[in-house]
């Protein structure tokens, strides 16, 4: 029983930092029906509905599952999936978002209980928002949109680097507006998303729909809208969807990863409309900021660390909140497998792989691109380039998959810079990890580059 608490212990924190990395739509659908088996050697058995399911998982997010097992287990993670066992919550009963909104009843919709909404993730509120003087600014925007939605700030948009809190924000907007208008549309999606739902009404020719869905709503967000760029019918087909909800006084939220101005390849009368309103930054957390957040974070944590280690992970880790989120969870996991207190020594040993990414961030994918044309004796041309002999294509997956263990970049944002799509990607990172297992003399030559990269950063 107690190695059965464990194993769920483990899945648990492991979904929490999963959540952070995909949307709500795409956990529930994939990554909620697992079930948590065993965890033996080193090897953690996921059980799942089917073989649909285990293939599925196993192209589309193995990596990012094992990668948050890794994050919490502080070990080198196997995932194995079993097919066979029975959801927890079956996905037929995951309503869609459009359904759940013709089923409310009238009692159910004046209760003063909080709800889940289908595509947010709960703790993304104000109420969880740490405040810091380097986001107070654009804290007090979001919550000004929210009490007054298209009368202020409109758009607003937020631009900052991954994992510094612009969804929370966003989808914190989101949230308080049903909370006080319970009939409001609000539409939340990712840039990805709203281009897939485009194509897919342009190939079964329900393009009117599409325009009525998103031309009636009463807050449209979309999160980075730095990959619209290049895709010249989709701009066209936003602008007017943009044009319809502004001149409506209806909210639209955007986010990026840079200003508009910065987006190459956004047409100028997207970059007019989108700095028309308001353009707020979040910045990487100070020292007092990311203590209070590791403090709201243990809130939500059985497992108490004390303020000397609280301490020790906001001096060490600066980058970004995702990053100490996961460091806690971390620390915190073993002292619940391990059944014990956690001190300093302890806690540097556990993060040394986060630490060694803390200097990694500093680390373009530019630079490892260099890197490893250098030592492949290949031009960066050709790594960014559409030519497949195997003396290029194999040092570009290389590049790939240290773009991939190296930077904070998105899997989308990787693909960008390469100019391949993030499937691409995915599978590079698959092809590097399963060579690397396989061949220990290539395994020396991918840590040989790791450490050059990270001792040529310092």
């Amino acid at each position: 029983m107690a190695q059965e608490g464990i194993v769920s212990n483990i899945w648990d924190d492991a979904c929490k930092d999963l959540r952070t990395k995909m949307s709500e739509d795409t956990f529930s659908r994939w990554i909620s029906p697992a079930v948590p088996v065993s965890f033996k050697s080193n090897t953690f058995e996921l059980g799942v509905a089917n073989n649909m399911f285990s293939i599925w998982l196993e192209d589309n997010y193995k990596p990012l599952i094992v990668e948050s097992l890794n994050t919490v287990t502080g070990m080198t993670v196997n995932l194995k999936f079993t097919e066979g066992y029975t959801p927890v919550e079956e996905i037929k009963e995951k309503t869609p978002r459009k359904t759940v909104k013709k089923e409310k009843a009238v009692d159910e919709d004046e209760s003063e209980e909080p709800k889940y909404i289908p595509g947010y993730n709960p703790r993304f509120t104000f109420d969880s928002y740490v405040v810091g003087d380097e986001n107070k600014f654009c804290y007090a925007a979001a919550k000004a949109v929210a009490s007054a939605p298209g009368k202020v700030y409109n758009p607003l948009f937020i631009y900052g680097n991954t994992g510094l809190g612009k969804t929370h924000l966003m989808q914190g907007v989101a949230q308080e507006v049903i909370k006080n208008k319970k009939r409001a549309k609000v539409e939340y999606l990712s840039s990805e998303e709203f281009f897939n739902k485009y194509i897919e009404a342009l190939e079964s020719k329900k393009l009117p729909s599409f325009r009525r869905h998103f031309r009636s709503l009463d807050l449209l967000l979309i999160d980075d809208v730095q990959f619209f760029k290049g895709k010249e019918r989709l701009q066209e087909e936003f602008f007017h969807t943009f044009n319809t909800l502004f001149n409506a006084h209806k909210q639209i939220i955007l986010t990026s990863d840079r200003t508009p101005h910065d987006i190459n390849g956004l047409e100028k009368r997207l970059v007019s409309r989108f700095e028309c309103g308001q353009i707020v930054d979040t910045a990487p957390p100070d020292y007092e900021t990311r203590l209070a957040i590791l403090r709201q974070k243990q809130k939500e944590q059985k497992i108490k660390l004390s303020d000397e280690v609280l301490d020790f992970i906001a001096s060490r880790i600066k980058s970004n909140v995702r990053r100490l989120e996961g460091a806690l969870i971390r620390l915190t996991s073993y002292v619940s497998m391990m059944d014990v207190e956690m001190d300093i020594l302890t806690a540097q040993q556990l993060l040394g792989s986060m630490l060694e990414e803390e200097i990694a961030t500093k680390i373009s994918i530019q630079t490892i691109q260099r890197h490893v044309a250098d030592y492949y004796d290949i031009r960066v041309s050709d790594i960014v380039g559409s030519k497949r002999p195997q003396n290029i294509a194999f040092p570009r997956q290389v590049a790939m998959y240290l773009s991939r263990d190296m930077t904070e970049e998105s899997l989308p944002g990787i693909g960008e810079i390469f100019n391949r799509n993030h499937a691409t990607i995915l599978h590079a990172c698959k092809a590097i990890e399963t060579k690397a297992e396989k061949d220990a003399s290539f395994k020396m030559v991918v840590n040989q580059l790791r450490k050059q990269l990270l001792n040529g950063s310092v």
